[in-house]
């Protein structure tokens, strides 16, 4: 039975007008994401056989086009559209956070976890900061693990001094899940923060982001 010969009050469109995208099951959602099922399966079921291929929302999320074309019905076109969404997603979180003061760790891990949430490879990213502490830019500076791609300070201080910083607030992530810092991370940090201080900009903070997790250089007395 198709969708449309559900009854109105359980359709997932209907039900989101109604009562909000909150009270939708992830497979909901992604039936209205995928606005049609395939043959024997009506789009509800078809989601709910998406997150069972992939086994949690997090790793359906991640897939690469080659693993999202193995599941009957989707492609890249079904593939485009999933990422444009979740980077509308990510720079609408930026914005928000572009139009206030990063004051506090908190408010700079939550900008974080949204910003690096559903990134499958490590980069490493620099904010930088006026004197008031308020986001002048956020710029992905390299790519790749610090084992394996070179992060040079002078970049880094070149910048910063583009954009008048008066501060940086350091970050990575760990796809892994391991939100400790590494010998290498730490060795990073304090050559950084050595070059930057050379033309009076402050490193801030250095953090790392595993999942929801997220270090702080500062906080654990590490720079």
């Amino acid at each position: 039975m198709g969708i449309n010969d559900w009854p109105e009050q359980d359709r997932p469109r209907e039900r989101l007008a109604r009562e909000g995208a909150a009270a939708l099951s992830n497979a909901e959602l992604l039936a209205i994401f995928l606005r049609v099922g395939v043959r024997g399966r009506s789009a509800v079921e078809l989601g709910g056989h998406m997150l069972e291929h992939f086994g949690s929302l997090q790793r359906l999320l991640h897939a690469t086009p080659q693993e999202f074309s193995e599941v009957h019905g989707l492609g890249m076109a079904k593939y485009a559209q999933l990422q444009a969404v979740m980077e509308l997603a990510r720079r609408a979180v930026s914005e928000q956070f572009f139009r206030q003061a990063l004051c506090s760790p908190d408010v700079v891990k939550n900008y974080l976890r949204a910003k690096f949430g559903l990134q499958a490879y490590e980069s490493f990213v620099v904010l930088f900061v006026d004197v008031k502490n308020r986001l002048i830019d956020a710029q992905e500076m390299f790519r790749g693990t610090l084992t394996h791609t070179s992060v040079y300070p002078r970049e880094v201080v070149k910048a910063a001094l583009r954009r008048n910083a008066s501060g940086v607030m350091l970050a990575h992530n760990h796809p892994s899940g391991e939100c400790a810092p590494s010998e290498a991370d730490l060795g990073l940090t304090r050559a950084l923060a050595q070059a930057l201080a050379l033309v009076d900009v402050r490193v801030l903070d250095h953090f790392v982001v595993a999942g929801s997790q997220v270090h702080s250089f500062a906080e654990h007395g590490q720079l």
